[in-house]
């Protein structure tokens, strides 16, 4: 009759047995010292290997943190510089082109102005021979009104000082009571809007008369310093 092999657990039960139990001593109080005990760790402290490899795994990535930072801070600098670059350039376009519209607004109004530079004198003209009256006085004073809503201003008076700048002398005469080139008579009346010149005043200028000393008389020769030059200069010829 053959024997049965014992199980697994059977086996397993001798094995304990030949080992005999395990006892822990969960007790707070030493019963040697009679002092209390301090908790036990349930887990066993990690082996200095592993902790070693992960301070240095950490100072690695804290350097490439500092690292990715530094270059986005950097990149942050370039792309704020470009911004305020481009914003001058914005600003700046801005006012060249208020410049340039401003300008082309004066070269427009100047054009305008001076067409009818003609049409103004025609209507002075008629003004000093008291010939603008009726509806061709309202429609002089509506076109003189124009032009001065748009910066048109006349000058020249007579007495003024000549000034060669603003003034374009026609005639040209000499005058007593005066201390320098006066303009005695305005032949047109100049036109200007603002500083710029449309067109000089055209004026009559007289200057201080001629000095009141008499000229060197020039002496005449007499009979016979004329009889003795006479061969000389035939002798010459």
């Amino acid at each position: 009759m053959t024997e049965r092999e014992p199980s697994q657990d059977q086996r397993d039960r001798e094995g304990d047995e030949q080992h005999g139990p395990t006892v822990r001593d969960r007790r707070r109080i030493d019963p040697e010292t009679y002092q209390v005990r301090e908790p036990q760790a349930t887990a066993a402290p990690a082996p200095a290997g592993p902790e070693s490899t992960d301070g240095s795994a950490g100072a690695e990535a804290s350097t490439e943190s500092d690292t990715q930072v530094s270059e986005l801070n950097q990149a942050l600098a370039e792309r704020t510089a470009d911004l305020q670059r481009l914003q001058a350039e914005y600003v700046n376009y801005n006012r060249r082109v208020d410049r340039d519209r401003d300008v082309a607004r004066k070269v427009t109004i100047e054009s305008f102005v001076k067409d009818l530079l003609p049409v103004l004198d025609d209507l002075r003209s008629a003004r000093e021979h008291d010939e603008l009256n009726g509806a061709f006085k309202a429609v002089g004073d509506e076109i003189e009104r124009i032009t001065t809503k748009y910066g048109l201003e006349s000058f020249g008076t007579k007495g003024d000082p000549f000034d060669p700048y603003i003034h374009e002398a026609l005639l040209h005469a000499h005058a007593e009571g005066i201390e320098g080139p006066t303009c005695v008579e305005i032949l047109q009346p100049g036109y200007k809007i603002g500083d710029r010149i449309l067109r000089p005043a055209r004026v009559a200028v007289a200057e201080p008369g001629p000095s009141a000393e008499p000229d060197p008389k020039v002496e005449e020769p007499t009979p016979s310093e004329a009889a003795t030059d006479a061969p000389q200069d035939q002798h010459d010829q």
